[in-house]
Formats: structure tokens, C-alpha cells, sequence
């Protein structure tokens, strides 16, 4: 998503970028990083199209120079929305993902795409996430042709990077606007306010749309400690294993898998070594049942 069409004659010329993300907070919707890029020759005149920190914006003003921008001939731009599935699964895997690396990768993910694009960008202006030095490091070992400036409230510093932000915040407000669920209910409603953790309107949402088996809405982000209160008293749920729990290892290890699903809501039960074993020993019931086996060969 973003501009595209022929490249521009600019293109070929040294050019700067600017990326800033909107949402990393929230507990609803996506996360959605934004850049903006244009050649070094224009970044006098973008510091005169009222760019600035989206969030000192109203929403009509971020909307309007969304607009303006997007039909700058002399400027570029691109998004990368992150699903809250996708924020969760990541963080919830086996090897977990933290936020930093996510937005880390998501920024990387923006400059490569810029650069096979056929853009010739010679400096990248980043907000940080997490240690500015070692971002910075990261960064220039990943595309070492590249200058990058990478800093506190870079959205407040450099109006290339408040575009950016502008770009991320008005996208990720269309899409929460927007949001298709795919979950149906007769009481499914959007009036989840801002979507985050301390918003009254957004607590309420998520106490009104918890279930007590299949949790949240899609557009939950279920990995985060706000959902955890949600969820007390929730229906207990049995996970049959998949393996054997016949050592103290085993155990050890089943433990910290029902520890890690308790954190979705959800609550385990052990069992005993012989509720699972059979002539298929540790198989899962359901193929005990039918007495099916696993073929190494065809």
C-alpha cells in the first residue's frame, strides 16, 4: 500500500525517508508503520507543508495533509499495517518475537522496499523503538549504503518523519474505522474509543465482547497483560497431550505449556500418565479411538 506508478525522474537522485509507527500501544487494532521519502533537494519545502508529530494534530488536519501529500508529485509513501493476530502469534510462539523486534523488522521492511522499488535513498531519519545507538547499528549493518539518524521524538525533530507519522496514524485510524470482524454477533459493536488500555470506552468494549472459551474478537490484541483481568473465572479447558507426560521432565514441560495457554484465559489440568497411554501410548484419544498410527514410509 502506498504511492506507486512509474518512477519518477527524482527517483535516481540522492533522496531522504522518514518512518514512524502509530499504535504500538493499544491493546485494539493494528500496528502500522508509515515512511515517507522524497529527494534531499525538496526537504527545504517539505519543512513548509505544516507537517508535524501526528499527535499534536486534530484528526481533520492529519486527514487533510494526508490528502495534500498523497497528490505531491515530489513525494513518496508506504505502510506496512501489522494484523493484531499477527502481534500476538509472534509474540506468543515458542520463539517469542518481542514489539521492538517487530517494529524493527517492519522498518527494514520499508527501506528494502523503497530501495527495490528503484529509489535511490542515501538517508533514513527513524524515531526510535528501544536504544537509539544500537537501532542505529542494526540499521547501517542491514544497508550499509545508508545514513541513519535515528532519535528520540524524531516525529518532533524532522518533518520528514512527521509525515511519516502522519501517514501511519491516519491509515491505522481508516483501518480501526474500517475494521471488517469476522466474528458475528448480535451485539458486536465499534464503539471501542481509542483502543487503548486506560480508555474507559475501550475497557468496556473488552469486557462487553470477552467470551469465555474462544476469548476476544480478532481485533484484540490477546498477547497483551490488559487481557489477562479479563479472563478470571474464565471456562476451564482440557488439552488432551500429544505425547507421553511419563517423566518429571515431561511434566515440567507440559506445566509451562497449560502456564503459557492460562495466559489467553484459558486453565489446564494435569493428567495422569495413564489417562493418556493405551496400545497407541501417548497418542491423542482421537486417533487411539480409531486406531490410527504414523507411517514413516508410503
Amino acid at each position: 500500500m502506498g504511492s506507486d506508478g512509474e518512477l519518477p525522474e527524482w527517483a535516481s537522485t540522492p533522496c531522504i525517508m522518514g518512518i514512524d509507527e502509530a499504535g504500538r500501544g493499544p491493546v485494539l487494532g493494528p500496528m502500522v508503520y508509515g515512511c515517507l521519502y522524497c529527494p534531499i533537494s525538496y526537504k527545504k519545502t517539505l519543512s513548509t507543508l505544516e507537517f508535524a508529530d501526528s499527535k499534536t494534530l486534530k484528526e481533520e488536519k492529519r486527514e487533510e495533509l494526508f490528502e495534500s501529500l498523497k497528490t505531491d508529485a515530489t513525494i513518496g509513501w508506504a505502510v506496512d499495517v501489522i494484523d493484531p493476530r499477527v502481534l500476538s502469534a509472534k509474540m506468543l510462539q515458542k520463539n517469542k518475537i518481542n514489539l521492538n523486534e517487530i517494529s524493527h523488522e517492519s522498518a527494514m521492511g520499508l527501506v528494502k522496499r523503497v530501495l527495490d522499488m528503484g529509489y535511490l535513498l542515501t538517508e533514513v531519519y527513524v524515531d526510535t523503538v528501544g536504544d537509539a545507538d544500537k537501532y542505529r547499528i542494526k540499521l547501517t549493518e542491514r544497508f550499509p549504503s545508508i545514513k541513519f539518524v535515528v532519535a528520540k521524538k524524531a516525529d518532533s525533530l524532522y518533518p520528514v518523519v512527521s509525515g511519516a507519522s502522519i501517514v501511519a496514524k491516519v491509515t491505522r485510524d481508516r483501518a480501526l474505522q474500517n475494521w471488517n470482524f469476522d466474528e458475528t454477533s448480535e451485539d458486536m459493536h465499534r464503539n471501542f474509543g481509542s483502543g487503548y488500555p486506560g480508555d474507559p470506552n475501550t475497557k468496556s468494549w473488552l469486557e462487553q465482547h470477552k467470551h469465555s472459551v474462544f476469548g476476544f474478537p480478532s481485533l484484540v490484541r490477546f498477547s497483551w497483560g490488559t487481557c489477562d483481568s479479563y479472563f478470571k473465572g474464565g471456562v476451564e479447558v482440557l488439552w488432551e497431550a500429544d505425547e507421553a507426560d511419563d517423566d518429571e521432565g515431561s511434566s515440567r514441560k507440559t506445566s509451562k505449556r497449560q502456564s503459557k495457554l492460562s495466559n489467553l484465559g484459558f486453565t489446564g489440568m494435569k493428567r495422569k500418565s495413564e489417562d493418556i497411554e493405551s496400545s497407541g501410548k501417548g497418542r491423542c484419544k482421537f486417533f487411539q479411538s480409531r486406531k490410527l498410527e504414523q507411517l514413516s514410509d508410503f
